[in-house]
C-alpha cells in the first residue's frame, strides 16, 4: 500500500517502517526457516518471487505492511535498519463491500526478539495506524490452533475466538 510509503510509527520497544526492496533479502532470510513457515502457513519463495511480492504489496491498496524495529538497535546510528528488523505486521482489506474490516496479521521472526512484548506493542500500533488513517473498525486474525503463542497474545489484547477450522489431511 503506498499510502503508508513515508509513514513512520515509533512506539517504546518497537518502530514500523514500511516494507521496502532493502528488507527483502532479510525478510526471505526468515522466511526460509520451517518454523515460520508453519506458525504463519507460508509457502517457501525464491528470492526473486520475494521480490515481486514485496512490489506487488506495494502497489496493492488492500495490503498495508510494515516491517518492525527492534528500537533500542534503531536509535543507536551504529546500526542499519536491516540489522534492527525483527518481524512484519499486516493488515488486509479482504471485503470488497467492506472496508472497516481487516485481517491482521504480526511475526516477530527474531528468536532473540520473541517474548519481550514486541509484537503485543506492534500489533497494537497497526491497529492505532488502522483506526486512525485507513478508517478501520474491525480486526479479525486468523491463527493455526498449533501457534499457541499467537493464540495467547491475540486472547491477551482482546481478540475472541469466533471459530475453529480444522484442516483435513489424507
Amino acid at each position: 500500500m503506498k499510502l503508508n510509503e513515508n509513514s513512520l510509527i515509533e512506539g517504546k520497544r518497537v518502530v514500523l517502517v514500511p516494507y521496502k526492496v532493502d528488507h527483502v533479502m532479510k525478510y526471505h532470510e526468515w522466511m526460509q526457516s520451517t518454523e515460520l513457515q508453519t506458525l504463519t502457513a507460508s509457502e517457501p519463495l525464491t528470492l526473486d518471487e520475494e521480490y515481486d511480492m514485496q512490489q506487488s504489496w506495494w502497489t496493492d491498496e488492500n495490503k498495508c505492511t510494515f516491517i518492525v524495529l527492534e528500537k533500542d538497535k534503531w536509535v543507536d546510528s551504529k546500526n542499519s535498519e536491516i540489522d534492527c528488523m525483527c518481524g512484519d505486521v499486516n493488515l488486509f482489506f479482504n471485503s470488497q463491500d467492506d472496508n472497516s474490516t481487516a485481517e491482521i496479521e504480526i511475526m516477530i521472526a527474531e528468536n532473540s526478539c520473541r517474548g519481550k512484548g514486541f509484537g503485543k506493542e506492534a500489533l497494537l500500533l497497526m491497529m492505532n495506524y488502522g483506526i486512525q488513517e485507513l478508517k478501520v473498525r474491525t480486526y479479525t486474525a486468523k491463527i493455526g490452533c498449533q501457534n499457541e503463542n499467537s493464540l495467547a497474545l491475540f486472547k491477551k489484547i482482546g481478540f475472541t475466538q469466533v471459530c475453529q477450522k480444522q484442516l483435513l489431511q489424507s
